[in-house]
């Protein structure tokens, strides 16, 4: 069962990154991998999710389940409302709908990190692997993890292609995942 839902899991992570995969360098690429590894995760721990609801691992993994939706609420609401997304933006076809956005945004979320919704992935991921720890779910997270900087390293390369000095000013005076820290 585990395995098919992988594969239809697959299937759709697929087509929404059909775009970016013949492109290794996109950030859409490496977030179509993470998107794999988190998946993988998922489908690993999904059998532990309510076992021992209070024991620590538990509590850690579901404080980072519910955390993880505050950056990509705020994420996704400050690209739609300020970053005047449009559907022919021609410089990177690849790029999803919400992603094309033609303002650069430094306000609210963006104001202290560049990359909220990939910061929201991570959550999600550490909160999965928090779920039944294990090695093979370690290896799992911190591969995703290390997709998700890349993503995150490939998208600041097109922000800067798109947006120039402006974006690497922006670079200067906000984070990249973790507001202060890193």
């Amino acid at each position: 069962m585990e395995a098919w839902i992988f594969v239809l899991g697959s299937a759709a992570i697929i087509f929404i990154s059909r775009k970016s995969l013949g492109s290794p360098q996109s950030h859409g690429f490496y977030r179509f991998l993470a998107w794999e590894c988190i998946l993988g995760l998922f489908l690993l721990n999904v059998r532990f999710w309510c076992v021992q609801p209070l024991a620590w691992n538990q509590v850690i993994a579901w404080t980072l389940l519910f955390v993880c939706l505050i950056p990509l609420g705020f994420g996704v609401h400050f690209l739609r409302t300020r970053g005047k997304a449009v559907e022919k933006r021609e410089s990177d076809p690849s790029l999803l709908s919400f992603e094309k956005t033609t303002e650069l945004v430094t306000s609210g979320i963006y104001k202290y990190i560049r990359h909220p919704l990939y910061c929201s992935l991570l959550l999600l991921t550490w909160g999965i692997f928090f779920k039944h720890i294990t090695l093979t779910a370690a290896t799992l997270a911190v591969t995703a993890t290390i997709f998700l900087v890349f993503t995150a390293k490939a998208d600041e390369a097109e922000c800067t292609r798109f947006f120039g000095s402006q974006y690497q000013d922006y670079m200067k005076r906000s984070k990249m995942f973790i507001p202060y820290i890193f």
